[in-house]
């Protein structure tokens, strides 16, 4: 691979980044309730997703129980999405965003407890790191703690459907995949409708987008969904594991830096929510970089013996 492709791909990336930290401020865009949001989002990236694969004719089929877990994990997709949205509309989109950054941190201690594997005591580290950082979020910040601890049990959500993911895609096309667990999200947000309906027979759906929210919607379900999925997947067969998870770990700074942008005052925090959430950032970005070394020192130590 040339030098200017490498240059091209890790831009692409970055830009890629840059759109998944743009969906929190779609979520303030549009005018229609967090669960309508996600309803309309998975309804139209399972849609671009069906359409794509009778255009190409090709083989969606699974057995039944493959097929129940991977819509299964579409409705772990859908509750992370709606709390996501709804912690964005109770706070602001830069509290959401640091409340998100905690996810690379839960799927350090989820993943050995899906692989029955002890907890790294620098895991516990870093975890307690977070941890302090958000008490200096609420501590300045009280006012939004509502909005911060959905955020924070978004990413802890978003930490399960990767790890779970991570299983699926050895033995399913991550195409499939998504295409089943937006199915999966979009009937469980159905449900949820439902259900929302019947416990509370005076509340009123609210599924007419209007003005420019069909322009959101299409934006969040095509091209924050289906478009910057898809060539994630293509980056990452060029770029190694260790620069993806590095510089998705940024997407909380590009959606905080938007927000700012975007909506000026109202985005703008406080000095100590800008403290906390930088300790957050430093200990999400410590971890991969310490998984780096571990790992590059433990095929150093195997070379050595052999």
């Amino acid at each position: 691979m040339s030098a200017e492709s490498t240059v091209k791909d890790y831009l692409m990336l970055h830009f890629i980044v840059l759109i998944w930290g743009f969906t929190a401020i779609l979520g303030l865009l549009i005018s229609i309730p967090s669960l309508e949001v996600v309803f309309y989002r998975t309804l139209i990236a399972s849609s671009l997703l069906g359409l794509l694969f009778f255009i190409k004719k090709k083989s969606i089929r699974l057995s039944r129980k493959e097929l129940l877990k991977i819509v299964g994990t579409g409705c772990i997709i859908s509750l992370h999405w709606i709390l996501f949205f709804w912690a964005a509309r109770v706070s602001t989109a830069s509290v959401c965003l640091a409340g998100m950054a905690t996810t690379s941190l839960w799927t350090a201690f989820v993943e050995p407890f899906a692989n029955k594997s002890k907890v790294k005591p620098f895991e516990i580290f870093l975890g307690l790191m977070v941890i302090s950082g958000l008490y200096v979020i609420f501590r300045f910040e009280l006012n939004y703690w509502l909005g911060l601890l959905m955020a924070v049990g978004s990413a802890f959500l978003s930490a399960v459907f990767t790890v779970i993911n991570g299983r699926l895609t050895k033995r399913h096309s991550p195409y499939v995949l998504t295409l089943y667990e937006m199915m999966g999200a979009c009937l469980f947000t159905v449900l949820l409708m439902g259900l929302y309906v019947l416990v509370f027979p005076q509340a009123v759906l609210d599924l007419i987008p209007v003005g420019m929210d069909w322009f959101w919607l299409f934006l969040l379900g095509g091209i924050c969904t289906v478009y910057a999925f898809s060539v994630s997947v293509e980056l990452m067969r060029r770029i190694t594991a260790f620069a993806v998870n590095l510089t998705i770990n940024l997407e909380p700074v590009y959606g905080i830096i938007l927000a700012v942008l975007i909506f000026g005052e109202k985005e703008q925090m406080s000095g100590g929510f800008y403290l906390g959430t930088l300790i957050i950032l430093v200990s999400v970005l410590i971890y991969p970089v310490y998984n780096f070394y571990q790992k590059k020192k433990a095929r150093g130590n195997n070379l050595l013996r052999a």
